[in-house]
């Protein structure tokens, strides 16, 4: 008979990352997060969801006490600003292909979300960030980014099988360097290239707070308009920057400014899943040193495109094109970089839907993101 626990010692917490290991022996693609990034998101002191909401885990064990699944429910305030029903979420669920135990692990959460007065659960989706963990993925399963959800196919079937339904179709794009149409590119960006008012600016982490700052009020302006849509604070941003300080390259970072003010932003970040792949999750003395050697002397091709965004009142200028050929003649100076990921765009942005198909770009993953009525 199998049974099912709430995460609550140190033991525990540790089984939750490994019983990964179970679910994906011998899938070539699968490549094991790092267990700092999963160890952060449950983490009350990290994680600033906490701070106006709850979380909590569980293990599904078979009658011989293998551990055969993992699922985590949620509920924030952050997440609930502008709904009308007061919406949690699931994540991180991980389970052999059987519906008897999936439906145990959604019923689990889902019982323990009604009892704090939740009235839809939306899933898998991450206790926190959207740009990481978010989304189940259904088609595509090759290459996955880093802290971007891969699971087997079988998934889609257990969650439609319990009652879940999609509410995004999540779109990931690539796009190789031998297919952009610069000469295009250049052309629609040159009015804004070549006039004074507007310049393109890099990164450098010895600015953090200047560029957090522009960050900060560039989302809060471009994100606006979105019914899902939480301030960002500085906070937020520096703490996202300093956590990806590793696998930042400052000139893979783009800003746009009109009149000198922040305007735009193009942020990309080298695809170091292809490191991590050798390091299985974790991030020991030992790890740090190869992932050192394997960033100075391994084969990184792609970098990824993990959020792009530019104020209304600025667009359909030419800054997002600007931003875009900056990038690329970047790129051209990585000659290790093949191609660049344009990480997930929902169906209710078709706006950068026809950018990405103006790029040249080609769809590679496909994510949803369902909801339950409960």
């Amino acid at each position: 008979m199998m049974k099912i626990t709430e995460v609550r010692t140190k033991a525990d917490a540790k089984e939750f990352i490994n019983m990964a290991r179970f679910i994906y022996k011998g899938d070539k693609e699968w490549i094991q997060p790092l267990d700092k990034d999963i160890e952060a998101i449950f983490n009350t002191t990290e994680n600033l969801s906490f701070k106006s909401g709850e979380a909590t885990r569980w293990l599904l064990k078979s009658n011989t006490n293998q551990t055969i699944g993992r699922i985590a429910a949620f509920y924030s305030d952050l997440y609930n600003k502008t709904t009308t029903k007061k919406t949690g979420g699931i994540g991180f669920f991980e389970c052999v292909n059987s519906n008897e135990a999936a439906t145990l692990l959604f019923d689990t959460a889902r019982i323990w979300l009604q009892q704090r007065g939740i009235k839809a659960i939306d899933g898998p989706i991450n206790f926190g960030e959207k740009d990481r963990f978010w989304g189940l993925m259904v088609s595509g399963f090759k290459n996955p980014s880093y802290m971007e959800n891969y699971n087997p196919p079988y998934y889609q079937k257990l969650f439609e099988s319990y009652g879940f339904r999609k509410t995004v179709e999540q779109s990931t794009s690539e796009i190789n360097t031998n297919d952009f149409n610069y000469e295009r590119f250049n052309r629609i960006a040159s009015r804004v290239l070549q006039n004074p008012t507007y310049r393109f600016e890099y990164y450098k982490d010895s600015e953090i707070e200047r560029f957090s700052n522009d960050f900060m009020i560039i989302y809060n302006q471009a994100w606006a308009h979105r019914p899902d849509f939480t301030p960002m604070t500085m906070e937020r941003v520096m703490s996202t920057l300093k956590t990806l300080r590793p696998i930042l390259r400052e000139n893979l970072i783009w800003f746009a400014y009109a009149n000198n003010e922040p305007a735009g932003f193009y942020i990309n970040v080298i695809d170091v899943n292809q490191i991590f792949k050798h390091l299985h999750g974790k991030m020991n003395l030992w790890a740090k040193i190869k992932f050192v050697w394997y960033k100075k002397f391994g084969r990184i091709d792609r970098c990824r495109g993990i959020v792009f965004g530019v104020i209304p009142k600025y667009q359909n200028l030419g800054l997002e094109a600007g931003m875009i050929v900056k990038l690329y003649e970047t790129v051209q100076h990585h000659r290790h970089l093949q191609s660049s990921e344009l990480a997930w765009i929902g169906d209710f942005n078709p706006k950068m839907h026809s950018l990405f198909d103006a790029l040249g770009a080609k769809t590679t993953k496909i994510h949803y993101t369902y909801q339950l009525k409960v």
